[in-house]
Parts: C-alpha cells; structure tokens; sequence
C-alpha cells in the first residue's frame, strides 16, 4: 500500500522569522531525501497570494492564497516581530474555518499569539519565543503555556521559534517514520541533539519569576549557583533576609510547589543536560547535581522523567 504524504502549509506574516521558517520547512526535504521517499509535500501561503518580506528583508512569492487551502494535514503559521499586534478578524476567521475543517494547526515563534487571538488555543498546552510569553499569559489566560522549546497537544503545534523549528519537525518526523529517520535528518544539519518538549527555554524562567517576585528570583538564581552541593533552607532564607516561613509562602504561591521540589526540579534538569551533552559517566553526573547516592538519583530521575538516566543516554533508534 502507498504511503499518504504528509501534506503541510506555512502560512506567511509580515517580518515572520526567517530562520524558523526555513527550520521548520528544511527537516521535511530532508527527510524525503534521507529516507528514499516522497513522505512529505509543502506550501507556502500569505493571505492576499503576494509576497510577504520576512524578518530578514528577503521577500517570498507564495505558492497560494490561505483560502485556497483545502487539503492540508497540517497550517503552520509563521510569526516573528510584531506578529502580537495582528489582528485582522478575516484571517483569525480562516483560520478557525480551517481548523473547522480538520486540519491541524500549529504556529512558529510568536505565531502562537494570532492562533490564541483566534481562540483556537483556549485549554491548550502551548509556548512561544521567551520575548512574548509574559504577554501571552496575560492576554490569553485560557491558554496553557509551558515555556517549553515546543508543544504538542492533540492536533496543536507550537514552538518557541529560532531552530527550536527543527526539534519540532524532527519530533513529528520521528512519531511518523522512526526515530532513525528523524536522527538521520539530524545528523544532515548539525544537530547533534534532537530537544524535546521536556527541554525549557531558560529565559522564560527568569522573566516568570521577575515578574512574580524579586525576591523568588533571587531565591532560585542562588539555587542554580549550588547545584552539585545544595545548601539549606535556613541559609536560602537568610541570603535574602527572610524567613523560612516566607520562602515556602512564595515559592506556595507562585509555583505551587515547596521549595525542596523546586530545588529537586532544577538539579534534575542540570543531570539531564549532562546525560545528553556531555560524556560524564553517571556516578559523576549524579555527584555533580548534588545526589548522594545512585539509587537516590536513579528513582529521582524516573519519576520527574518516565526514564531512567541510563536510557535517557541511549540513542533511540527505531
């Protein structure tokens, strides 16, 4: 039986980010190529059928208008620069029309703003470029945003822009055809490893935080300076000149969790990072990120991750 290709629209926006937008479409040829077979087709499109400039000044000629769209499996639209402020009430229609229809939809960087606009995100996990997500939470509280490089919540796509594009496709090339496709692809681009959705980006943190209390901020920054030899409460509390009481109050109020699995959290991420980018043998790993025993860290691991740091190693080849 022949193989359904994948079809995937990319539709265009003024000053849309060049770079995640030929992140996104770039794993598609080369997946075609790596593979031996015709597994995806694309377009791109902008409204009106004319050219769009992008973020770069480089102008590009749709293959088609967004309403002549009907058979799409996928809409990507393409967000960048000032993608915040559109809202043109035809195009958030569309795409609801779109969406109506079946098709899935997803957005690149801060594309993610026209398709919350649109309402089209509303009990949805989704992120966005680190720049707009305190504006995003704000002005659309009924998403669900994860400060995540990309999310996947049923048939929504997002991604936080920049080549996090590439660990999207990579991602969904893996889900449909192998992980040995998509690590092939990979491989053609330099990407010497493919992010998931359990990698944050950074930034988001630290603007979260700022905006909640400086005083939290200042709380967690030292915790990320004494990751391998945590230090107590007593003394998080007392470098800021608060009391225990107060530090479990904000950190209550503002993560919803205590201050120890916040802690926990943190030097969980900072192994994980060492298990995929470095070759520390485990035992160092679990040293470095402040773990006493192997055991301690193993469980750790496994139940904030669903893997065991020795799996997360391996290379997942289907």
């Amino acid at each position: 039986m022949t193989e359904a290709v994948k079809k995937y629209g990319f539709l265009l926006t003024d000053q849309c980010s060049m770079i995640c937008f030929s992140s996104a479409i770039e794993p598609l040829r080369s997946a075609n190529r790596m593979s031996g077979r015709h597994l995806y087709d694309w377009h791109v499109l902008t409204m009106t059928g004319e050219s769009e400039r992008t973020s770069s000044g480089i102008s590009i000629l749709p293959d088609m208008r967004l309403e002549d769209a009907t058979d799409l499996d996928i809409l990507f639209v393409c967000g960048g620069i000032g993608t915040d402020k559109i809202r043109d009430e035809h195009l958030l229609a569309e795409l609801r029309r779109i969406v109506h229809h079946g098709t899935g939809i997803g957005a690149l960087s801060t594309g993610t703003f026209i398709l919350a606009a649109a309402g089209l995100l509303n009990g949805y996990r989704c992120t966005i470029h680190w720049e707009g997500a305190i504006s995003l939470k704000e002005s659309f509280p009924e998403t669900i945003f994860t400060g995540s490089i990309f999310e996947i919540d049923r048939n929504r796509y997002t991604c936080a822009g920049g080549t996090s594009a590439i660990d999207m496709m990579l991602h969904m090339i893996g889900e449909a055809h192998g992980s040995k496709v998509a690590y092939d692809v990979s491989l053609q681009f330099m990407h010497d490893r493919i992010r998931t959705h359990s990698d944050k980006q950074q930034a988001v943190r630290k603007l979260q935080l700022a905006a909640k209390s400086q005083k939290l901020l200042t709380i967690v920054e030292i915790m990320e300076q004494n990751i391998e030899e945590p230090i107590s409460p007593e003394e998080l509390a007392n470098r800021v000149g608060i009391s225990i009481r107060q530090v479990e109050r904000l950190f209550r109020q503002h993560t919803d969790k205590s201050p120890a699995r916040y802690y926990m959290e943190l030097r969980l991420e900072h192994a994980r990072l060492l298990l995929l980018q470095t070759s520390m043998s485990i035992t160092e790993i679990y040293i470095a990120s402040g773990f006493s025993t192997h055991s301690h860290f193993a469980k750790s691991y496994r139940e904030y991750y669903g893997i065991s740091p020795s799996r997360e190693r391996k290379p997942r080849l289907s």
